[in-house]
């Protein structure tokens, strides 16, 4: 198939060459604001128009909380669509629709259909990526999509949704480079999905992004609802989740399934409930109890989530995690304390951008020994980088160089002691291809 755009001549033969074109959109850099996804979505007859949506942006957490806001409206019975970044193995993996994935057919019909315009205006991956997003959401007339911003939130492409709910997990240091150097300014770029008259749900503690958030909101005349109404009482944890009675709104829930491990996901959990809340304060979405209960202990199947804390094989026991900065890193270890008590084998890799020293402190505690990685993208940071990292911190490490290497030397380690592979969504997706035999394709967004 060739298509022809201006001077730009565009030739798409399948599947294969259809991902190397969209891969090969790094070329055009970020891009930040809102000016080159209206232009891309004006020439697609403007996708993002034809739902409803909730809007959820964060420093950690924001995947999972939006795996369980779809699970449950999901199990509720409405047609949900999930747009998530980066994937962890097929660029299809980041839009879903009941936890399906797109096909390759929708996919490739999609990205003819936009690439031409996609070069014309020389929009970015992430642009492009969302766009296709956003028109098989409209073309598959889903009821509602839940759609994570890539990047802050204020100049992120997807925000230029006008949700029914806007949520924001949790605010940490993060890309300081370009979203910067404070907690408060950060809180700045993530109130940017704060729209008149929205109601936004806050996963923040007391503090100065919570203080930027709720004057954001006075701004904008949006009522601002805080997570910590929610309660949760947990009886049992363990690799599978938590068990755990729930109260939330004028609703009480006994023995509820969590179906994600850690403790940390309960917070998640916290500002997926008060975001289901809020839906529900609209009379046209109806959201029983069964489906709270379905969505939050099938969220794994009924989203598509992967790589939080999950259990790839049980011997030894290997664990997947995407935990990328020093917040992440944190809760990890909390949930390897919580449900190992046992000293860890890394296999970790580190992106250039991340504040390698904060990271290795807040997981060291729990490492008996890291396997240092440098996975196939060029954001990496070198594998002597971030063994050198660990030796500084006392904990024995060494320079494994691939991830196929590392895993490989982890699973060999005498003792039969947890193997851990963390530190970014490309060292996860990469040792999941690994080892589940998938071939694995590169991206850096």
């Amino acid at each position: 198939m060739t298509m022809r755009t201006g001077s730009t001549r565009l030739k798409l033969q399948g599947y294969a060459e259809t991902i190397r074109s969209l891969y090969g959109l790094q070329t055009f850099g970020m891009k930040f604001g809102l000016h080159g996804i209206q232009r891309l979505l004006d020439r697609l007859e403007n996708p993002h128009r034809a739902f409803p949506a909730v809007h959820i942006a964060g420093t950690n957490g924001k995947g999972s909380t939006a795996a369980m806001v779809a699970a449950i409206l999901t199990a509720a019975g409405y047609r949900t669509g999930l747009y998530t970044s980066p994937h962890l193995v097929r660029f299809e993996e980041r839009m879903r629709i009941n936890g399906r994935p797109i096909t390759q057919r929708s996919l490739l019909r999609l990205a003819h259909r936009t690439l031409p315009h996609v070069y014309e205006g020389q929009a970015t991956f992430f642009e492009a990526a969302t766009a296709i997003a956003f028109s098989w959401f409209a073309e598959e007339e889903v009821d509602i999509a839940v759609i994570e911003t890539g990047l802050g939130g204020r100049l992120d492409a997807t925000n230029i949704l006008r949700p029914q709910v806007s949520v924001i997990t949790t605010v940490d240091l993060e890309h300081t480079h370009i979203l910067g150097d404070s907690v408060r300014a950060i809180a700045r770029e993530k109130a940017g999905i704060i729209k008149s008259r929205v109601p936004c749900v806050s996963g923040l503690g007391a503090g100065p992004a919570l203080d930027v958030i709720t004057k954001k909101c006075r701004t904008e005349h949006a009522r601002l609802h805080h997570a910590g109404s929610v309660r949760i009482d947990v009886h049992e944890s363990n690799w599978r989740g938590h068990t755990a009675d729930i109260s939330f709104g004028d609703r009480r829930l006994r023995g509820i399934h969590i179906g994600l491990a850690g403790e940390f996901q309960l917070q998640n959990a916290s500002v997926a409930l008060k975001t289901i809340e809020v839906l529900s304060l609209a009379k046209h979405w109806r959201i029983p109890n069964t489906a709270v209960r379905r969505g939050l202990a099938e969220v794994r199947t009924l989203s598509g989530i992967r790589g939080r804390l999950g259990v790839i094989s049980r011997r030894p026991l290997t664990i997947v995690d995407v935990a990328h900065n020093p917040a992440a890193m944190r809760s990890l270890r909390w949930g390897l304390e919580q449900l190992s008590g046992e000293p860890v084998l890394l296999v970790i890799g580190v992106m250039k951008d991340k504040d390698l020293r904060s990271m290795v402190h807040e997981i060291g505690p729990v490492a008996g020994y890291a396997y240092a990685v440098q996975p196939k993208t060029e954001r990496s940071r070198p594998a002597a980088d971030v063994a050198r990292a660990f030796l500084r911190a006392g904990v024995p490490s060494e320079n494994a160089g691939s991830i196929a290497n590392g895993v490989n030397r982890a699973l060999r380690h005498p003792g039969g002691h947890p193997v851990v592979i963390t530190g970014s969504h490309f060292v996860a997706g990469e040792a999941v291809a690994m080892l589940t035999g998938k071939q694995y394709l590169t991206i850096n967004q």
